[in-house]
């Protein structure tokens, strides 16, 4: 069953919903269900690694979220298949009039499953009204590893996040159990976007968490040797969690960061080497 999205009223932008489910079958992971509605699409399924993985391509093609748009994201994976699922771009959330606008995920990670939620990063323009809600729930040895990052106007162009609002909900679930919950409301001009205790100042910030795997002392090590970008950036041992944090002004001395992150987690966790989707080279 699926999470309706909430009615937006008159001020209604895009309604869009999309349910891909993954199986394993005989060693392939298969795209077996794909249901859309409205402007969330996916493209053919991909095997850059072999059968056992299914990369997917997730497309929005409007190229941005507008006041009063409700995007939601399903992602049911079977027992045993490994889905990789990542963005052609950055996502952009749009100055807002009043209405606000939501995108929802919920990945749901079956036993001996993977899934790797690495969208590109996320540009909130001055004036967003934005809410994001992210829900990932585990079977007991279901693993996840996720990257967000984000950035706080189009500081290429000199534009500062002055006005609106940004809210983030994030739960992570294991057999009904909440690993990791994390909640921020950042309003423009509150003093947390200041605060040392918030982003002191950064425009940009992130993070990295993979979820049902325990980080032995040598994995924890060898990321926090990576060297860290320009900014405030760490690595973060918790029960069945690893987290890495960034807090700076580079978006993509970030995600730099966070890929190098992942390729020392994911064969970890996988045993399988980091392979980079080809979309990140274009």
């Amino acid at each position: 069953m699926h999470t309706p999205i909430p009615d937006a009223g008159s001020d209604a932008g895009w309604q869009a919903r999309i349910a891909l489910g993954y199986r394993a079958l005989d060693g392939r992971t298969v795209l077996a269900r794909r249901e859309h509605s409205g402007p969330l699409r996916v493209q053919k399924p991909l095997y850059p690694e072999g059968d056992a993985v299914c990369h997917t391509l997730l497309l929005h093609p409007p190229g941005g979220i507008a006041g009063g748009d409700a995007l939601q994201v399903e992602l049911d994976t079977g027992p045993g298949a490994h889905a990789l699922i990542t963005t052609p771009g950055a996502t952009k959330w749009y100055r807002s009039a009043g209405p606000q606008a939501r995108s929802d995920l919920h990945l749901r990670v079956g036993a001996g499953a993977v899934v790797e939620w690495l969208p590109q990063d996320a540009i909130v323009f001055d004036g967003a009204r934005a809410h994001a809600r992210n829900h990932i729930d585990l079977a007991s040895d279901g693993r996840f590893v996720g990257m967000d990052l984000w950035c706080l106007g189009r500081t290429a162009s000199g534009e500062r996040f002055e006005r609106g609002e940004l809210a983030l909900d994030t739960r992570i679930t294991r057999d009904g159990r909440t690993l990791w919950l994390e909640q921020a409301r950042l309003a423009a001009g509150a003093p947390l976007l200041q605060s040392a205790a918030g982003l002191a100042g950064a425009p940009v910030f992130g993070t990295l968490v993979a979820a049902g795997i325990d980080a032995d002392a040598t994995l924890l090590a060898a990321c926090r040797t990576v060297p860290a970008p320009q900014g405030q950036s760490g690595v973060t041992r918790l029960p069945g969690l690893l987290l890495a944090r960034y807090r700076g002004d580079c978006t993509q001395a970030a995600r730099a960061w966070f890929v190098h992150l992942w390729g020392l987690i994911r064969p970890a966790m996988t045993g399988r080497a980091a392979q980079t989707p080809r979309i990140w080279n274009t």
